[in-house]
């Protein structure tokens, strides 16, 4: 069985998402969700799906206790589904390359620190791009920089606001997050 740990701050669509598509699946498990925000409807969702949630402080994050409870749920992989915070080295260090995330644009555009969500798509706006799209990448020592796993674009010419490119590029996420997972697994 391989475990799969998802990282998330929000609503937790995307960490939803994974957890129903891998919820029967014969090798794939995920295994718990580890938030940062009591209040975020992700642990909402996770207890839904019967997921273990791991709710922590930036304070445990960065003093090593998020990476000691981390190690014992063993992960093959690490996903990043609207987690808002940087992770430590240390748990980078632990987990190389075994740690991902998805970014709501087609990065180097619009990436770095302060750019997800709504800002994002409030940028892609403001600049007129023809199309955006998603990229999921490993996750390394600086946001969004690290080596890209896989790209995908959608054409928002007919787009008037952030929340309609929003919506565009959700659908994506959904559509490809889990097979990427499952193809880094599966390798």
């Amino acid at each position: 069985m391989k475990n799969v740990v998802i990282f998330a701050s929000g609503s937790g669509t995307n960490a939803e998402n994974i957890m129903v598509h891998f919820q029967n699946h014969p090798f794939v498990k995920v295994v718990a969700v580890f938030c940062n925000n009591e209040k975020a409807k992700v642990t909402e969702k996770a207890k839904k799906w019967k997921v273990v949630t791991e709710i922590f402080s930036k304070t445990d994050l960065n003093k090593g206790k998020v990476l000691e409870k981390l190690i014992t749920y063993h992960p093959d992989l690490i996903v990043l589904a609207g987690f808002l915070l940087q992770l430590p080295t240390a748990i980078i260090y632990q987990f190389p390359n075994k740690i991902i995330n998805i970014h709501p644009a087609l990065l180097p555009k619009y990436g770095g620190k302060g750019m997800y969500g709504k800002h994002v798509h409030q940028a892609v706006l403001d600049n007129k791009e023809n199309e955006t799209g998603i990229t999921i990448h490993f996750v390394n020592e600086n946001y969004d920089e690290g080596e890209f796993i896989f790209q995908k674009t959608v054409n928002i010419k007919n787009c008037e606001t952030a929340d309609e490119i929003s919506s565009s590029v959700l659908k994506l996420e959904h559509d490809y997050y889990p097979e990427v997972i499952y193809k880094l697994l599966n390798n």
